[in-house]
């Protein structure tokens, strides 16, 4: 059988925390969807569509990855895509605590649904999205936090910050 994990979220920018989930999941699942949200709530680095691209270029590398964008309850995707499973990277206690709760919910309103928490390694723990956001509007300098292929962009599209 082949399984089928989900792992979702806005990825704005992907972190090589996130690519260390992925890596991870690519070894444990026989086929994973990144699924892209777009999440209004938050002044975006890149359109929904840029990350899909984005990210593609990163994975392409694991043959049993894929990248989709979705709009709407992770649930209603869980069940377009027939998923198995849905992934949750884990940093620390703050995160764990707030997926538990989603996954709660979730699994209320599908009960079939299923979360794997995979656990960060410790150096990409401090990393977040939401920092390399605030990075990018001080021209920080990103190696450490983002995949090369995504810094490359990041500096493409923000050149006036990074003189």
């Amino acid at each position: 059988m082949k399984t089928t994990a989900i792992f979702p979220g806005s990825f704005d920018p992907l972190t090589l925390g996130h690519l260390n989930i992925i890596e991870k999941a690519s070894r444990l699942f026989g086929r994973i969807i990144i699924g892209v949200l777009p999440n209004n709530a938050k002044t975006p680095l890149f359109s929904a569509d840029e990350r899909v691209k984005m990210i593609a270029e990163v994975v392409e590398k694991f043959g049993n990855v894929e990248v989709k964008c979705f709009d709407g309850l992770l649930v209603d995707f869980v069940r377009e895509e027939q998923a198995d499973c849905v992934i949750r990277g884990i940093r620390n206690m703050t995160d764990f605590d707030y997926e538990v709760r989603m996954s709660q919910v979730n699994q209320k309103m599908l009960p079939s649904y299923e979360t794997v928490f995979l656990i960060t390694d410790s150096i990409y723990s401090c990393i977040s999205s939401t920092d390399v956001r605030s990075g990018v509007r001080y021209g920080v300098d990103l190696r450490d936090f983002v995949p090369p292929r995504v810094n490359e962009l990041i500096r493409e599209k923000y050149k006036e910050n990074y003189k």
